[in-house]
């Protein structure tokens, strides 16, 4: 059996038990911290795994290509690998917040979740207040969370300071890029046409690329005690799929089902993202139809037949081609990272294998 294929089973039993033992530590602080509690055990529910994966197989590529087995996953590999899911829940509730999104993964966010929960038990005041601002005391309790669990799966190993050091760095690489991100929306009007699309890529490498691919691959190479060189290699590899990962993000933000994304079908154009897919649109335009896009971008009144508008003219403009090209390219710089690199060659499968699964997806 190998580490895939017990990864997630091990990672939610773990994710499951810490929840309960964070709650059982709670129980005198009364039903209002329960309520909190349990948003964040609800944050962490399901998803694709996809960093504990990413994780998990940066050790095993290391592990083997040192020689070793890497048929069982140790408690510290599931720890570190869990902590990364539990920030991402943080993140993706701090995210919601931040982009008005009120749905996430077919239900509501946490924060208006929790504005509905305000207006349930009767409370006074501003519900929608008392949701945004519970919600990012959640993030900031899943973000604590995080580190606990990764303090856990550190203990007594000797690798503690680089593995903690790749992590920080994560965190550091998201912040800047979720700062990015919502600077762009207004910044933009200050920069050149033809420097968007760089602008995107900067934006996509460090909020979603680094901290999606290339930095838990890291983590866990770290956790195995992976040299320089095996390093590079899982960096040169990371970062080309992350952003292939970002950049199929931004597809399905504009043109996935919603039956299948969990969020309205356009909500990336509701919430003005200056995603490359918008850059590339608005260098292929004329004066007139780009101004047009430039107004309706950005507004979460857009009805349906405005989405479809706006879904034509990427289409039309050429833009839609272009990213699908990137995203290829990048799949096929990422493949050539791995070749005759020394990390294991069942791992190095697994890698492929999950690249493809990142770069493909349909949700």
């Amino acid at each position: 059996m190998t580490p895939q294929s017990t990864l997630i089973p091990a990672v939610s039993q773990r994710l499951n038990r810490f929840v309960q033992g964070q709650h059982s530590q709670a129980m005198e602080l009364g039903s209002e911290t329960e309520l909190l509690l349990d948003a964040a055990a609800h944050a962490v529910e399901g998803g694709k795994r996809l960093r504990a994966r990413f994780c998990a197989t940066g050790w095993s590529a290391v592990v083997e290509g040192n020689g070793g087995p890497a048929r069982e996953l140790p408690s510290s590999l599931v720890d570190v690998a869990a902590s990364l899911e539990i920030f991402h829940a943080a993140a993706l509730v701090h995210d919601d917040i931040i982009d008005n999104s009120d749905t996430r993964r077919g239900r509501p966010a946490a924060h208006r979740a929790l504005q509905e929960t305000h207006g349930e038990r009767g409370w006074v005041g501003d519900a929608d207040q008392f949701g945004r601002s519970a919600a990012v005391l959640l993030g900031d309790l899943l973000l604590a969370w995080s580190d606990d669990l990764l303090e856990d799966g550190l203990d007594d190993v000797p690798v503690a300071r680089a593995v903690r050091r790749q992590y920080a760095q994560m965190r550091r690489d998201v912040t800047i890029g979720q700062y990015l991100d919502v600077a762009e929306e207004a910044a933009h009007v200050t920069a050149p046409d033809d420097e968007h699309p760089e602008r995107a890529i900067r934006i996509a490498t460090f909020k979603s690329a680094r901290y999606s691919v290339e930095q838990p691959l890291l983590i866990g190479a770290s956790l195995a005690g992976a040299s320089e060189t095996q390093r590079d290699a899982l960096s040169r590899f990371g970062l080309p799929v992350g952003l292939a990962f970002q950049l199929r993000d931004d597809v399905l933000g504009v043109f996935g089902d919603s039956v299948e994304t969990g969020k309205p079908s356009g909500d990336d154009l509701r919430e003005g993202k200056r995603t490359l897919l918008i850059a590339y649109t608005r260098q292929a335009l004329p004066t007139g139809p780009r101004r047009a896009v430039d107004e309706l971008l950005g507004d979460p009144s857009l009805d349906a037949g405005q989405i479809e508008a706006l879904q034509n003219t990427i289409r039309s403009s050429g833009a839609l081609n272009r990213v699908e090209a990137d995203i290829a390219r990048y799949a096929h710089e990422a493949d050539r990272a791995l070749s005759g690199a020394a990390l294991g060659n069942t791992a190095v499968g697994e890698l492929r294998d999950l690249a493809r699964a990142a770069v493909t997806r349909t949700a």
